[in-house]
């Protein structure tokens, strides 16, 4: 039994909003994240851990290369390039990309239960290359702008922006058009898709599914975790029996109907907005790309504007005073609140009157940042369903963490920012790059040495603002990379 929360967080980790982190630390810390990095690089890309997660992940990436441009600007390109590469014919890319010299038995579900080269032939799943068929939320636009900024001479040169640019336009154009099911907006069809795996926000969903029985999956999680922080036996079963579904329809998205709109065709489908809002900023991105390659940014821009538009009309609660997932089954929203309903601060032009709401909400009871714990945690703190401990139920995320810091600054609440700034490299440090902490004691929990905890809080130290785009140290590999 999880106990239950303090009223408050201790008196050591309430950071005062303008504490700046000290010279003499922020090297030592730099230090340390650079060595997570280069221990968990592979030549090519980045494992998120060697223990518990020995392959590609896709969002995992997209963060990865976002601190690794501080460090090799080439290896951040070349991070992305490699996800890339696994992109699937109709656009998708796919949340693992498998290395083949892993064991089957190190993670589950491994290729063979996946078997995209031929279930998912139809497609256009890679021949060579075995991946997972589901996806993770779009930020990788995003992080190739970033990348692109931090050594623009180096981008052209090597002509990055353009090998990418119409890579990502398709990866766009299948979660808006194969994956929008009739709502205007991107929908997830798996609790993994959305990468908040376990959220109490996919609760009642997943009580339509029939698990897979215990017998037919063994989970290789557990010989790295502790059960207590992972989902539950149930909640997997759950998993698997929805992704063996899509997988033996060919990873099929929704069916048509006479409207020419189409139905889920699952027993999960659900309207995410932290996905919809990392797609919007994503979008954004590529009209910024688009500009830097010559190319008209309006279709971008457009795009922005609609799904602007369509998260307003269809998952927006002001009773909340957030964004909530919408279950498209059940044609209803789902009255949950985690952090993904934050994100979509990040989203340019919203009205003013959604933005101060959910800055509210932000710093009120549910998610307290600033004032009932540092780091904003995964899921309402009063939510019937809140956890600690247990993976998406409650911790607090450093990537989740880390894009409500940019989401603050974008919106001109520097003071919130920096505080937020200073907790996160404070909890990185104290945890050893855990994957997730305790959102009240900082406490770490999960694997260690977390590449995308290590990434990231190499972009914190980086001053924010304009220097925060430019700086990066330099990475020396044997093959002239900077």
């Amino acid at each position: 039994m999880t106990p239950p929360p303090p009223t408050a967080a201790p008196a050591a980790l309430r950071t005062p909003p303008s504490a700046p982190v000290r010279p003499a630390d922020r090297r030592t810390l730099r230090r340390a994240a650079r060595r997570v990095l280069l221990r968990n690089w592979t030549g090519a890309a980045t494992v998120p851990s060697h223990g518990l997660y020995p392959h590609q992940w896709s969002w995992d990436s997209a963060f990865i290369a976002i601190g690794l441009r501080h460090l090799s600007p080439l290896r951040a390109q070349r991070e992305l390039e490699t996800l890339l590469g696994a992109q699937w014919g109709d656009g998708r890319i796919p949340h693992i990309v498998f290395n083949p010299a892993v064991p089957l038995d190190a993670y589950f579900p491994s290729p063979d239960f996946w078997r995209s080269s031929t279930a998912g032939a139809a497609a256009g799943a890679p021949r060579g290359l075995e991946t997972s068929g589901i996806v993770q939320p779009p930020v990788h636009a995003l992080a190739a702008l970033l990348v692109h900024r931090t050594d623009p001479a180096l981008s052209h040169g090597r002509g990055f922006l353009a090998r990418v640019y119409p890579r990502l336009v398709a990866w766009h154009r299948y979660l808006t058009e194969q994956r929008d099911l009739g709502g205007g907006l991107a929908a997830i069809v798996h609790p993994w898709e959305p990468g908040m795996d376990n959220s109490p926000c996919w609760d009642r969903p997943l009580a339509r599914v029939e698990p897979a029985p215990p017998g037919a999956f063994r989970r290789a999680d557990l010989d790295h975790g502790a059960a207590a922080d992972r989902p539950t036996d149930l909640d997997y079963g759950r998993y698997v029996r929805l992704a063996t579904d899509y997988r033996d329809r060919g990873y099929r998205d929704g069916v048509g109907t006479p409207s020419g709109k189409t139905t889920p065709g699952t027993a999960f489908a659900v309207e995410d907005p932290g996905v919809n809002a990392l797609l919007i900023a994503s979008e954004h991105a590529l009209a910024e790309i688009a500009t830097a390659l010559g190319a008209d940014p309006a279709p971008h821009e457009h795009r922005a504007r609609a799904l602007t538009t369509a998260l307003l009309e269809r998952l927006w609660d002001p009773a909340a005073g957030q964004f909530l997932c919408r279950d498209l089954v059940a044609g209803e929203l789902l009255p949950d609140r985690s952090a993904a309903g934050l994100l979509p601060l990040l989203v340019p032009g919203l009205p003013r009157t959604v933005v101060r709401a959910l800055l509210d909400t932000v710093r009120g009871p549910h998610f307290g940042l600033g004032t009932t714990v540092p780091l904003l945690p995964s899921y309402d703190l009063r939510g019937p369903a809140f956890d600690r401990y247990r993976y998406w139920r409650g911790p607090a995320w450093f990537n989740v963490n880390w894009l409500m810091e940019r989401a603050l600054r974008r919106c001109g609440e520097t003071t919130d920012a920096d505080a937020l700034r200073t907790a996160a490299l404070d909890a990185a440090a104290a945890s050893d790059f855990a994957e997730y902490v305790d959102p009240y004691t900082a406490e770490g929990r999960g694997t260690r040495d977390f590449s995308w905890t290590a990434a990231l809080t190499l972009d914190l130290l980086a001053d924010p603002g304009r220097d925060r785009d430019n700086h990066h140290d330099t990475v020396s590999d044997g093959e002239g990379q900077r």
